[in-house]
């Protein structure tokens, strides 16, 4: 044989067996829960193969419910579309942001800002142990003076207790904002202990709320009706919840608060789209076995499908799914929230009051036995006699109660919402990894704290974990994750 001809048949030889070495494994991956949970470990695991063939695997995802989105659902009351479960994002929830942005989503304020800060009260079942100003103006300078007000009527019942709680939330906050690092700056964790103890989280996740809050030096009347007010609405629990949750609670009351005009489920439904995912709608799995190499998952109608990696998206407490082999995770019970949207009028004789004018627009309510409600807040004021009416209780709102708490009700709606865990501090926390091989799960982050924002920041870490230990690729650099072809870019180096 000619020496140019053995040359060029090493050559070739080499690179067959070079384009086999690093080829990557054809995969399914089935997620199960298109809520942001779900939906963002899709979106993730496509921006992680931008540079790879998007070829190398397929994404399916199950929704046992007809319309995606999860805990984040409208309602329409009246031919009026209102947010009935996950509601509100904060101006530092960055994947949202980023989302919105790339699926050229509209970003609004509540609708109670749109104008004022609502005027809030602080009821205790008998009587408002607080108040602010509610005066209404169209003028900026008139606002101000009424938020100036409500400022000094705040701090003379609260005093510099205000700035530690300010602190004390900035301070969780800060460390949050860790999980946007750069990947070059940020491990792949494999368990949700792991996670926060990088991010210095962890701590805040043994003791309960009340005790970081004396711990942080906030007077007791602070903490027992402000915070409380702000946990009950927020999580529907008292200061026994965990000081990280906690704190997310009272970050979720801070200024310049959004949503997403038409529906938070919008960003679950843009990723999916935008993900390339083949969806299967009111499609439940029941079981989920493991067959060596892959998992066979069987849905309730009957179906059989195959895939190399399976991701639960979905809390564990309250669906039926059977594992083969068990799966074992900590015991957790869901806290329900029930919502309760009425059109129609307050009652003022019930809060002990001559007119609706002198009902402030927020009512918060107090650890208080046998209290019905955790808060009543104004949606929208069509007039001054009617308005729609949005209620947390932690207990379904008969007609009686109702009709004792409203003069009028010309449309009422109840939801029930398993809406977040249970905390019980110190928490424990279920595994990332549900066996030893690719059966993950990302409502795991739940325990620490359970918000739109986190379900994003567990998903990533969840496509991180599967692009790391499936396909054998270590993390990316933020350089090669400037830009997602599509429709947008996404920045996740932040």
């Amino acid at each position: 044989m000619r020496p140019t001809m053995f040359i060029v048949l090493v050559f070739l030889f080499s690179l067959s067996f070079s384009q086999a070495d690093t080829s990557l494994p054809r995969a399914t991956v089935c997620i199960v829960g298109s809520g942001i949970g779900g939906s963002s470990v899709a979106h993730f695991l496509r921006l992680f193969s931008t540079s790879l063939d998007d070829a190398v695997f397929d994404i399916r995802m199950f929704e046992r419910n007809v319309v995606v989105g999860g805990r984040m659902a409208t309602v329409d009351l009246s031919g009026e579309v209102f947010e009935a479960g996950a509601s509100i994002l904060h101006p530092k929830n960055l994947y949202a942001l980023n989302y919105t942005n790339l699926l050229n989503l509209t970003i609004k304020e509540p609708s109670s800002s749109a104008s004022s800060s609502p005027s809030l009260g602080i009821w205790d079942g008998k009587k408002f142990v607080f108040k602010t100003l509610g005066f209404k103006s169209n003028l900026p300078f008139v606002q101000k003076l009424v938020s100036y007000a409500n400022s000094v009527l705040m701090f003379l019942r609260y005093g510099f207790s205000l700035l530690k709680m300010e602190r004390f939330v900035q301070t969780a906050v800060g460390s949050f904002l860790k999980y946007y690092e750069s990947h070059e700056l940020r491990p792949i964790f494999e368990s949700v202990e792991e996670m926060l103890k990088w991010a210095g989280l962890y701590n805040l996740t043994t003791a309960n709320l009340g005790q970081e809050l004396t711990d942080a030096g906030l007077s007791p009347l602070l903490a027992q009706e402000l915070v409380t007010v702000i946990t009950r609405i927020n999580y529907g629990q008292s200061l026994a919840i965990s000081g990280l949750a906690g704190a997310v609670s009272l970050a979720g009351a801070e200024g310049g608060l959004w949503s997403i005009k038409g529906g938070n489920w919008q960003m679950a439904s843009g990723l999916i789209n935008h993900s390339n995912v083949a969806l299967h709608l009111h499609e439940e799995i029941e079981s989920i076995s493991s067959m060596g190499k892959y998992y066979e998952l069987n849905s309730t109608k009957g179906n059989s499908y195959k895939c190399e990696v399976a991701v639960v998206a979905t809390p564990l407490d309250e669906v039926k799914i059977r594992f083969t082999p068990l799966i074992s995770i900590p015991k957790r019970r869901l806290q329900h929230t029930h919502a309760t949207f009425v059109r129609g009028l307050l009652n003022p004789e019930y809060f002990g009051l001559d007119a609706v004018s002198d009902i402030p627009e927020l009512v918060g309510t107090i650890e208080v036995p046998d209290l019905p409600f955790s808060s009543i807040s104004v949606l929208k004021r069509h007039d001054e006699k009617d308005m729609t009416y949005k209620i947390f209780s932690r207990k379904p709102m008969d007609d009686a109660l109702l009709d004792s708490i409203f003069s009028f009700r010309n449309e009422t709606i109840r939801i029930d919402w398993g809406a977040y865990p249970h905390y019980n501090a110190p928490e424990v926390f279920a595994p990332f990894i549900l066996d030893a091989q690719h059966l993950y799960y990302v409502n795991a982050f739940e325990n620490a704290a359970s918000t739109m924002e986190t379900s994003a920041v567990s998903a990533e870490n969840i496509a991180r974990l599967i692009m790391s230990r499936y396909f054998g690729r270590p993390p990316f650099s933020s350089s090669n994750l400037g830009s997602y072809s599509g429709t947008g870019a996404l920045r996740v180096d932040l």
